[in-house]
């Protein structure tokens, strides 16, 4: 009996990996090939310092209307999540965003509360009236996809007909950049970014659904990579060999895929198997971004900033494009956005932001104790780069004492909260990051070696996936043959 439960267990497994390779052959190709891609070019964003670069500096001599009164004509209520002053074109306004998304444009010249971003005011504004610009409504495509923009929506695409094809999505709600792409760039994440995450537009745009889709098809991906490992080891002989000393049964191409599968099957079991649980199954693991509620906890119910338009020239220095209004410990601090970085001063303009005031601001967090802060200098197991993403240092980081262990970390620069990381946080950077993007000691602090890491699992892997779709297209094409007959 036991005999025969094996040899049917067996059969099953080998059922199981033919027909979970050749069904999933194809995206096992399409994830390892934009794999590689991505390690060089990553989705098209906005970063701080390009979308300063784009401000003009603040015309102080027009700013006469105060931030608290710029508050009020906004019409939003409470503490907002956003609140800052730089340039529209050739006008100061204030930009304020409330906890549930809503956004209002204050001109702070004026006071009034500024509509709708017209097509040749957004030319005027990002293209300085250029006749070659080319203006366009977008409500969603392929690079504003996600929800995180929806409270911008829609778009005034401006392609400015530069030799590098940039195109600049302008939010008609508020005016301002959202994200800005260049044609390399969207023609390498076609094979890239949108490839690897299937992210086509009318799918990606149905966040649950596309959830799910890939739940299930990476989950039976994943089936075939464990299964073809398990038969690899199985049929592996390093003592008692095959006929002729080979430590394989296979001839030809089989050969090749299964030593293939023994030298690169347990990189792309890995890299299958956390791209599964990148997308979160049965919800275990908590998002990284602070929730509301601990914004607001963190922000705390700060009185009027009680600031004349006139004295908002003394934080600024000769290079600030933006002055930020960040609520921090009940109490308002006024940052002063560089190119080289942020820089906040306290309302009354003679206290510096520090670690005790980050400290004292966090206390408060979900009743929970603060059992330690800590100042990082370097990069180290959880806070370290992602690629091309070189997170900021110093870093501070707050760990609490509430049930899930959280842990917060800080720019002690301008007090944002850069990341949330619980315990199921943690243990997902080693069930995600750690197989999946490499992110390992040793690696991450070392770009070269990182990458050829990457590369040479991937090649493994690409061994194992060509092999393997030109043995299922034979197996498929035999079918057919058969049949016809």
């Amino acid at each position: 009996m036991r005999r025969q439960l094996g040899k049917a267990g067996r059969r099953w497994l080998l059922l199981i990996h033919r027909w979970a390779g050749i069904t999933a052959g194809l995206f096992f190709a399409l994830w390892v090939f934009s794999g590689l891609v991505m390690l060089s070019v990553p989705f098209p964003a906005l970063t701080q310092p390009e979308r300063l670069a784009r401000l003009a500096p603040i015309a102080w001599d027009q700013v006469t209307v105060a931030p608290d009164d710029a508050l009020r004509r906004g019409g939003l209520a409470g503490v907002p999540a956003e609140f800052g002053l730089e340039m529209r074109a050739d006008e100061p306004v204030y930009r304020i965003a409330g906890h549930d998304g809503t956004r209002a444009t204050v001109s702070a010249r004026t006071g009034a509360h500024l509509g709708p971003l017209t097509p040749a005011e957004a030319r005027h504004l990002v293209a300085g009236g250029a006749p070659e610009a080319h203006v366009e409504t977008v409500e969603r495509d392929q690079w504003t996809v996600t929800a995180r923009y929806d409270p911008l929506r829609p778009f005034l695409k401006v392609a400015l007909g530069d030799a590098a094809g940039t195109e600049l999505y302008v939010s008609q709600v508020t005016g301002a950049i959202a994200l800005d792409t260049t044609r390399s760039e969207r023609a390498w994440n076609w094979v890239g970014a949108v490839t690897h995450w299937i992210y086509l537009t009318p799918l990606r745009a149905r966040a649950e659904l596309w959830r799910t889709v890939l739940l299930w098809l990476s989950g039976f991906a994943a089936l075939g990579a464990l299964s073809g490992l398990t038969i690899g080891i199985w049929r592996l002989r390093l003592r008692r060999r095959y006929a002729g000393g080979s430590v394989t049964p296979y001839r030809g191409l089989a050969r090749w895929h299964h030593l293939f599968g023994l030298a690169g099957g347990l990189g792309l079991s890995t890299f299958i198997v956390s791209g599964w649980i990148s997308m979160n199954p049965n919800r275990w693991f908590a998002a990284s971004s602070p929730p509301a509620e601990l914004r607001a906890a963190y922000a705390g119910t700060p009185p009027a900033l009680g600031l004349d338009p006139g004295r908002l020239r003394d934080f600024a220095v000769p290079d600030t494009r933006a002055l930020r209004f960040a609520a921090i410990g009940s109490r308002w601090w006024v940052i002063a956005e560089e190119i080289d970085g942020p820089r906040a001063v306290g309302e009354d303009g003679a206290t510096a932001l520090d670690a005790r005031t980050i400290a004292a601001a966090a206390q408060g967090f979900a009743d929970a104790p603060l059992r330690s802060m800590r100042r990082l200098t370097a990069y180290d197991a959880y806070w370290y780069p992602h690629g091309t993403d070189l997170r900021p240092l110093p870093v501070l980081r707050l760990r609490f004492g509430d049930r899930a262990a959280t842990w917060l970390h800080v720019d002690p620069r301008d007090g944002t909260i850069l990341q949330r990381l619980d315990r199921s946080g943690r243990i997902n950077r080693w069930l995600f990051d750690a197989p999946h993007r490499l992110d390992l000691p040793g690696l991450t602090g070392n770009r070269y070696l990182h990458d050829a890491a990457q590369w040479i699992l991937n090649l493994l892997a690409a061994g194992i996936v060509v092999t393997g779709l030109v043995a299922g297209w034979r197996r498929l094409r035999r079918i057919l043959v058969a049949r016809r007959r």
